[in-house]
């Protein structure tokens, strides 16, 4: 503080304070830009593609667009190179509007996917939870009944609440390959039966409700003579309880409650059981091999029906196995075998920034070699394993680089056709491209030449594919490609964004700095106030989000903005040590160490920041962030109070040990130890300085309620100030008919700690009551 600010009192004091934040006094109309920016901007931006959507069995793909007042999707005939509306809009927005009673445009069908039926004469998509089938011959629309397994968004129960007697019903049957035999289980017990009714085999007697047979686990051999089904033996079956204390449907409260396995504790034990159906035996599986499952993936037989394989992903993720069944015999060995010091990331390796696992592989001539992604040398790269010995003939990929999707496979040519980042020096290393190589690693070959973020999408018979590139400074560009010669056939759409321009959009600033090692550079991405005066200085908040399954700073075009820079804040992303997509030593940063959440080199890249730019103040540094951010919204005022002032924290999932299960031993690790305790916000608020805002659903199906309560109990028992908002039918993230009203709370909280400014008085607002109703009602 100068000796100026010093003297100053009063009105005089107030008026500099306004002037040292950059901005006068914010009015309601302020807050209301910030809260309806993301409409102003999103609508703007014309022939902005969305992701293709090849059709199965043919060369033909879907993808929706921006239009001038909504969207519309286009069918794409890769062979005939031709383009037009995949159906009539207007037709089939009067046929829906008139069978589900609601009225929609053209423009704003309420769905974003669909897929063809009957010949593509008719249309099959979800609408608020209900399946629609739309016939585009006489354009009627009719119900199309319940959902499908795996259908829809909702997470309840993840999965776990798989009961005995759900498996254990004999009118639901599994066919053999050749239609003789159907397997079912009754008494839980596996059991066959002749598709005539003639002929029972009892292959099993040793299930009981306590270690079944399930149903959803039998797999027949494709010779059909065999078959293995998975006898599991029930874990801890925990449920969360919830109070729905303002149902929307009656006045009283309700208690519902939902399956919700926790670090540390008992799991299902499944374990294979092979059986001969013309011997009417089972043949025993020793499980030496694989004795202490998180998850076992289901049985997949080798065609010639010589054996099955399944991963066994051992429990705390450090070991990670492909076992191998002989069929003769019953003897399990290990065909592939991953082990690492810390963790291995088991979901799937695919093309997903925010959530890429590292698991992949594909079968060459019914498994005489493997092609097997793995982190072995500190890269994620691609082997070719022999299928008979298990041993490496050759290391595919390699590099300073990873390899983030294997698009296609061509046996014949044994060439690989995958998405990588980080190869191209002097570029963004999370940018993907697109590249071919052979078996041998011979022969690398980039596809995609363009400086930008490149999604690749290929057709169900590898013949062609599309690429889509764009960057946050660039608008989108999609054309379709042929595989064999990469040849360009047509581009397909260019998102022309003259219109958002004018409007006053402006895309965000790139900025790297050396992190905590002095050597790897930290990639982030600054948004700067509107109406930005580079003589004015601005706080700044950061939007953190330091989930170790995906990179989170946006790297393709978008239209989004961040709301809190129309309030006078500059807002930043940062991805530090411990999120994904780079080396396996940074992704390692994370292990046993969720608090640790990249902030010493988040914090360098602030101080580069202000470095670079006198407006950028880091004399006032707030920052927010939702489920996994949350924990590390609070956790920079616990671990980092010297730097971080003020932060939001929505559904902050506290404490590990209260979180779900996958997501939390994935990373801090099991058996669950001293490493949960270090990270938790609960036994660490007693660190508690600068000011915090709790947010929470009391509906949250992601992350507990009490993990947000307990945090609260903590901190009043150590007798900090804190503020705390409970949307008392709100889910994760209070989203929703919730969203505008926790967003604007998000805004004053910034603007009364950072501005130093009283936001309006939202009570005496002629609307707000209005507008809060309204927005609920929708």
């Amino acid at each position: 503080m100068t000796q100026r600010e010093l003297v100053l009192t009063g009105l005089g004091f107030a008026f500099l304070l306004v002037c040292h934040a950059g901005y006068g006094q914010l009015t309601a109309a302020d807050f209301n830009r910030a809260l309806n920016i993301q409409d102003k901007y999103g609508s703007l931006a014309i022939n902005l593609p969305e992701e293709p959507v090849w059709q199965e069995g043919s060369e033909s793909f879907v993808y929706r667009k921006s239009v001038a007042d909504g969207h519309e999707f286009e069918l794409v005939d890769a062979v005939a190179l031709t383009k037009h509306p995949a159906f009539d809009h207007a037709k089939l927005a009067a046929a829906l509007s008139t069978a589900s009673g609601e009225s929609y445009r053209a423009a704003t069908l309420p769905f974003s996917r669909f897929h063809f039926e009957s010949g593509r004469t008719a249309i099959a998509f979800i609408v608020n939870g209900v399946r629609w089938r739309c016939d585009l011959k006489a354009y009627t629309c009719t119900k199309a009944g319940p959902l499908h397994p795996g259908e829809g968004e909702s997470e309840d129960d993840y999965g776990y609440d798989q009961t005995p007697k759900a498996e254990n019903d004999p009118d639901k049957t599994v066919a053999s390959p050749d239609g003789r035999w159907l397997a079912y289980v009754e008494n839980y017990n596996v059991q066959v039966r002749s598709k005539d009714g003639k002929e029972k085999i009892d292959l099993s007697e040793d299930g009981s409700e306590g270690n079944y047979y399930a149903l959803s686990t039998i797999v027949w051999s494709p010779d059909s003579k065999r078959l293995v089904a998975y006898r599991i033996r029930p874990g801890y079956r925990r449920l969360i309880h919830y109070v729905n204390a303002a149902p929307a449907d009656q006045l009283q409260p309700e208690y519902p409650t939902m399956v919700y396995p926790k670090p540390g504790d008992v799991l299902a034990l499944p374990e294979p059981a092979l059986f001969d159906v013309a011997a009417k035996r089972e043949m025993p599986i020793d499980n030496s091999l694989f004795p202490n499952p998180f998850d076992l993936s289901s049985a997949a037989w080798w065609k010639d029906s010589r054996g099955f394989t399944f991963d066994y992903n051992q429990r705390g993720h450090q070991v990670y196995r492909v076992i191998e069944v002989d069929a003769q015999t019953g003897k399990a060995r290990v065909l592939i075998d991953e082990q690492s010091k810390t963790f291995i990331n088991y979901e799937p390796l695919v093309m997903n920034q925010y959530d890429t696992g590292k698991v992949f592989r594909y079968d060459v001539a019914d498994g005489k070699e493997i092609i097997w992604a793995s982190e072995r040398d500190g890269w994620e790269h691609l082997y070719l394993i022999n299928g008979k010995t298990g041993a490496v003939e050759n290391q595919i990929t390699k590099g300073d680089w990873v390899v983030r999707a294997v698009n296609h496979v061509d046996e014949q040519k044994r060439q690989i056709w995958f998405e990588a980042s980080g190869m191209n020096a002097g570029e963004d290393p999370y940018f993907v491209h697109g590249y071919r190589i052979n078996f041998d690693g011979t022969g690398l070959t980039p596809l995609t030449p363009a400086a930008a973020d490149h999604h690749l999408e290929f057709s169900p018979d590898g013949r062609y594919y599309v690429d889509t590139w764009s960057r946050i400074d660039l608008a989108p560009t999609m054309a379709l490609y042929r595989t064999e010669d990469n040849k360009e056939l047509m581009e397909v759409e260019h998102t022309d964004i003259s219109k958002l321009v004018a409007a006053g959009w402006h895309a965000p600033e790139v900025l790297t700095a050396k992190g905590r090692d002095g050597k790897t550079d930290i990639w982030g991405v600054i948004y700067r106030p509107a109406h930005f005066d580079e003589h004015k200085k601005y706080p700044v908040i950061e939007d953190i989000y330091a989930g170790p399954q995906g990179s989170f700073v946006p790297k393709s075009f978008s239209t989004r903005v961040e709301p809190l820079t129309e309030l006078g804040f500059v807002v930043a992303q940062i991805d530090g040590m411990g999120t994904n997509n780079r080396s396996r030593a940074f992704h390692d940063v994370a292990w046993h160490n969720l608090k640790d959440a990249g902030f010493p080199d988040r914090i360098l890249w602030h101080k580069a920041a202000a470095t670079k730019y006198p407006w950028y103040d880091i004399s006032r540094v707030g920052i927010f962030g939702t489920s996994a951010g949350g924990q590390s919204a609070m956790g920079a005022l616990l671990f980092h109070p010297e730097f971080y002032k003020v932060a939001v924290s929505n559904s902050g999932c506290h404490d590990n040990r209260m979180d779900k299960i996958w997501w939390n031993e994935q990373w801090m690790g099991w058996p669950v130890g001293p490493q949960y305790s270090a990270s938790s916000n609960v036994d660490n608020a007693w660190r508690l300085k600068g000011k915090l805002m709790l947010v929470m659903g009391m509906m949250d199906h992601n992350v507990d309620p009490s993990s947000t309560l307990q945090v609260a109990d903590r901190l009043i028992k150590a007798n900090k100030t804190f503020d705390l908002l409970v949307v008392p039918e709100a889910d994760h993230g209070t989203r929703g008919p919730w969203t505008r009203y926790t967003n604007r709370n998000l805004f004053d909280y910034f603007v009364r700690n950072l501005l130093n400014q009283e936001p309006p008085n939202w009570n005496a607002q002629a609307d707000a009551a209005g507008s809060a109703h309204e927005d609920r009602q929708n």
